[in-house]
């Protein structure tokens, strides 16, 4: 019959924080060992795809790194995707140039309006 193994740590149950692995030591004796949860990662706020370039760590470890190692070098490093923050900037240039049009439209409209003007007096 196998070997009985009980809890080394605080909680005695199977829980989801408190997962075990079984070792046999050079002894020969079986022991638990305790495993971290697995770490999801960071995502992109906007498309929920995984970061590429940063490390998938439990929270408590991200405290522990450096802001250079929390972030990638570029506008929105460490939260949005390059894809998401190209069009970003592709989007946020669009409507500046749209506003842009609409101003020289607006400004033509009304110099063709004051020669209309002008030859009807």
């Amino acid at each position: 019959m196998p070997e009985r193994l009980t809890y080394r740590r605080q909680c005695r149950y199977n829980t989801k924080s408190n997962k075990q692995r079984i070792l046999r030591t050079p002894g020969g004796k079986l022991v638990f060992q305790a495993v971290q949860k697995a770490a999801k990662g960071p995502s992109c706020g906007d498309c929920g795809n995984a970061l590429i370039g940063l490390p998938a760590l439990r929270p408590m470890e991200y405290r522990r790194l450096k802001n250079r190692e929390k972030r990638v070098s570029r506008a929105y490093g460490g939260s949005r995707c390059a894809k998401c923050v190209r069009s970003r900037i592709m989007r946020a240039f669009l409507i500046e140039e749209q506003k842009c049009v609409k101003q020289v439209l607006a400004e033509k409209m009304a110099q063709q309006k004051e020669p209309a003007k002008k030859s009807k007096k």
